[in-house]
C-alpha cells in the first residue's frame, strides 16, 4: 500500500490491522478484544525506553516467553487462547502485506480449553424471566425494547452480534423469519416465535429511529444499540428479576439450544439454527441435557 509505515514498525502495522478489522465490520465486541491483547502483545515486546522489534523479527522463540509469561501470570487457558488467536490473525494480516514471510504464531500449539460445559438454566425458570420482563414492573424506560431483546435471545438463539446486527429489512413477517449475519459473515435464516412476533409488534409501534437509521435494536438516541448495552440489559433484568448475576446474553442462546434438543430436535438442526460451523460445537448441548438427566436421575430415582 501506498501509505505504509515501515516495515519495523510494529505498533504502526498493529494499527492498521485493526483498521482493517473495521473495514471488514468485525463485531465490535471481537475488536475490543483485538485491541486490548495486541496493546498487551506491544506493551510485552517493548523495552523501557525503547522501540519494539519489526515484526518479521519476532520468532518463535520470543513467543514461547511470551506465552510462557501468560502462564506465569495464572491467566486462564481460554484467555491465552484468545489473546494467541488475536497476534495469529494480526499476523496473518502482515503477511498479506508482506510485512513477514510466515505466520510465526500459527506454529504454536494452541492451550487446551477446559471442558467447561455451560450452566443452562432450565425452561421454566427462563420462561419466568422473559415473563417478568414482560410485566414491566421495573419501569424501565423502553419495555417493549428490552422484552423484544430477551425474545429474539431465547426465542431464535441469536448471539448478541447478529442481534445488534439486524435490520428492518432482514424480518419476514408473513413467514416469521430472520435473516441473520453470524460470524465469518455468513448469512442464516432463523425462524422466530410468536411471543417474538407480539413483541416486535409493540415495540415498533415506539421505535424512533434517527433519520436513515435501519437497525432493528436501537437506543435512546435512535441509533443503533451496542452489544456491551444489551450485556448490560440482559445482566440487569436477570439480576433484579431472577437473582441470578451471572447470567449474560450467550446464556440464553445456550438455553434455547438445551431445550431444543431436551424437547427432541436433533442436533444437525440445532447446528443450523445456531449458525455453528462444526458439529462438534453443537454437540456440548448434548453433553449438557446428558448431566441434566443425570441429575434429574439421581434426585428422583429410589435406587439412585
Amino acid at each position: 500500500m501506498s501509505t505504509s509505515p515501515s516495515q519495523h514498525d510494529l505498533k504502526a502495522w498493529i494499527e492498521l490491522f485493526l483498521a482493517e478489522c473495521r473495514r471488514e465490520n468485525v463485531s465490535p465486541h471481537t475488536l475490543r478484544n483485538y485491541r486490548s491483547d495486541l496493546e498487551q502483545f506491544l506493551a510485552y515486546f517493548t523495552p523501557k525506553d525503547g522501540t519494539p522489534p519489526a515484526p518479521r523479527d519476532i520468532d518463535t522463540i520470543a513467543l514461547r516467553e511470551w506465552l510462557g509469561s501468560l502462564y506465569d501470570a495464572k491467566l486462564e487457558s481460554t484467555s491465552i487462547r484468545r489473546k494467541l488467536a488475536a497476534v495469529r490473525s494480526c499476523f496473518q494480516f502482515f503477511l498479506r502485506e508482506k510485512v513477514v514471510d510466515i505466520n510465526v504464531p500459527k506454529l504454536m500449539r494452541t492451550p487446551k480449553a477446559p471442558k467447561k460445559l455451560p450452566t443452562v438454566q432450565t425452561a421454566e425458570q427462563t420462561n419466568q424471566l422473559v415473563d417478568a420482563v414482560a410485566i414491566n414492573t421495573l419501569e424501565r424506560p423502553h419495555p417493549e425494547r428490552d422484552l423484544l431483546i430477551f425474545e429474539l435471545l431465547y426465542g431464535s438463539g441469536l448471539r448478541v452480534s447478529e442481534l445488534v446486527s439486524l435490520r428492518l429489512e432482514d424480518i419476514d413477517p408473513n413467514d416469521k423469519w430472520l435473516r441473520v449475519r453470524g460470524k465469518g459473515r455468513k448469512e442464516r435464516q432463523v425462524p422466530y416465535t410468536s411471543k417474538a412476533e407480539s413483541a416486535m409488534t409493540k415495540y415498533l409501534e415506539v421505535r424512533s429511529p434517527k433519520p436513515g437509521e435501519t437497525a432493528l435494536i436501537l437506543n435512546h438516541e435512535g441509533a443503533k444499540l451496542s452489544d456491551r448495552s444489551i450485556r448490560t440489559i440482559v445482566k440487569f433484568y436477570a439480576a433484579i428479576l431472577s437473582g441470578d448475576n451471572a447470567l449474560h446474553p450467550h446464556s440464553l442462546r445456550h438455553a434455547y439450544a438445551t431445550h431444543l434438543l431436551g424437547a427432541g430436535a436433533d442436533l444437525r438442526s440445532i447446528q443450523e439454527l445456531l449458525g455453528h460451523a462444526r458439529l462438534s460445537t453443537t454437540q456440548r448441548y448434548a453433553q449438557v441435557s446428558l448431566e441434566t438427566l443425570m441429575t434429574v436421575y439421581d434426585k428422583a430415582h429410589p435406587k439412585a
